[in-house]
């Protein structure tokens, strides 16, 4: 029994909201435990200059942490003049994950820009924005349909990411911050709704770990983004009603 009274392969209680911003093309606010995000989705007329006259479309995303989501208060990256290293290695994480599962060319010269905005921290905020990031981008394709922006719906599955790791000798699901502060291993999963992997990003904070615990982990990960998949659609369905 872990310190939240969760079994080891037992996800954190999960919500998804949908349509929480007057403005963007999509939002969403993801509650996974005690970590919540915000994910808004806005649709540019424009893309990068490296894709220009290409005939495709981009996704990308930007990720930042609000000042008082932590028990002390961050500073924001403006008032430090620059975007930290941590946050700019998780938006191009949470870039890669969705561009994974969306046919770029369907959305020519046209690009999705997903925020990811953490509103409190608990561990596990880079798979919770993933997770949570997949909705707002649904939305937003739905309302590029919807104005004929767009002939086809460009994309071709889901996708989701969950933690786990090996705290005290034991795999454990979904780690909040005090698992992931004492783990012995943590991994991050991300992987498509047919069960195909996009990214793993796995360390050992302590001694080496095998190839068996490696794929112990990653099977654990796979019956937590399965569930996470139908939260995904059940917050979509709902959208659709």
């Amino acid at each position: 029994m872990r310190s939240d009274g969760r079994k080891s392969d037992e996800l954190r209680p999960i919500t998804i909201e949908t349509n929480v911003m007057k403005y963007a093309e999509g939002s969403a606010i993801i509650k996974v435990g005690n970590t919540h995000v915000i994910c808004s989705a806005t649709v540019e007329d424009s893309v990068p200059p490296f894709l220009k006259d290409s005939s495709s479309g981009w996704v990308t995303s930007e990720y930042s942490m609000l000042p008082r989501s932590t028990q002390t208060r961050n500073k924001r990256d403006s008032s430090k003049g620059r975007v930290n290293a941590r946050a700019k290695e998780i938006q191009r994480l949470i870039g890669r994950s969705l561009r994974s599962i969306v046919n770029l060319e369907a959305i020519p010269e046209k690009s999705i820009i997903l925020d990811c905005d953490v509103l409190q921290a608990d561990g596990g905020t880079r798979t919770a924005s993933i997770t949570g990031a997949f909705v707002a981008l649904y939305q937003a394709i739905n309302v590029m349909m919807e104005k004929s922006m767009i002939e086809i719906n460009p994309l071709n599955d889901n996708v989701a990411a969950v933690s786990v790791g090996i705290v005290n000798g034991e795999p454990f699901l979904d780690l909040c911050y005090e698992e992931d502060f004492k783990a012995d291993v943590d991994m991050n999963v991300v992987m498509t709704g047919s069960g195909d992997l996009v990214e793993v990003q796995g360390t050992a904070e302590g001694s080496p770990f095998s190839i068996d615990k490696l794929n112990e982990l990653i099977m654990l990960a796979q019956k937590g983004i399965k569930q996470l998949i139908q939260i995904q659609q059940a917050s979509i369905e709902a959208l659709n009603k």
